[in-house]
């Protein structure tokens, strides 16, 4: 019994710290601290923010001076998985984009965010990201992994813990709801037709 499968390595920018949004919206340095903390369950690998579409897991976060830097694996025994990989290896797509709960924020300039604390709920590979810095690092080819199985109901999953270079995971199972935040393109086109409407009215 073969008890591998292909993944492939990817890593990149999921939020750009001080960087307005096409929303308008900044976050700020160490929003996503106390949820990467406390959440009971993983931050999800999405494709375009589809929750229905998961294609891999990620494993690390880490806030640098820059923004949220993320490291992943894509599970290729998915077909969409595949396609996406080929997508992002020909340099077809290279964003990242988050889906998140604004747990504390204020007023911008030009009507947008500054949020302070966000809760994440997952970090998607799309075409046009709402912040346009927000972009893939690095897409590795397809390489064997062993296959991880998760323990019986009774076995607790194993807590993730802080690494000294500000690294975080955590394993665990789904549960919750999705967001209502999402850094999305097509939130962006959606707001900006909501205020011409608006404006014509």
């Amino acid at each position: 019994m073969n008890n591998t499968s292909l993944i492939a390595d990817i890593e990149g920018y999921a939020s750009v710290f001080h960087t307005r949004d096409m929303n308008g919206d900044i976050v700020a340095p160490g929003a996503f601290k106390a949820s990467l903390a406390r959440r009971a369950s993983p931050v999800r690998m999405l494709y375009q923010h589809a929750a229905d579409t998961p294609i891999g897991r990620w494993i690390s976060f880490v806030e640098d001076r820059r923004g949220l830097f993320v490291r992943g694996e894509i599970i290729l025994s998915s077909p969409k998985a595949r396609e996406v990989h080929a997508l992002l290896r020909g340099g077809a797509l290279d964003g990242l984009s988050i889906g998140y709960q604004a747990a504390k924020a204020r007023k911008g300039p030009l009507n947008g965010r500054r949020i302070t604390e966000a809760d994440l709920w997952e970090v998607s590979i799309v075409t046009f990201p709402m912040a346009s810095e927000a972009r893939i690092t690095h897409i590795g080819p397809a390489r064997e992994c062993a296959q991880v199985f998760f323990g019986p109901p009774s076995q607790p999953a194993r807590e993730g813990a802080h690494t000294e270079n500000g690294s975080y995971s955590r394993p665990g199972r789904a549960s919750g709801s999705p967001p209502t935040d999402v850094r999305h393109f097509a939130d962006a086109l959606r707001s900006a037709a909501s205020i011409a409407s608006t404006m014509t009215a």
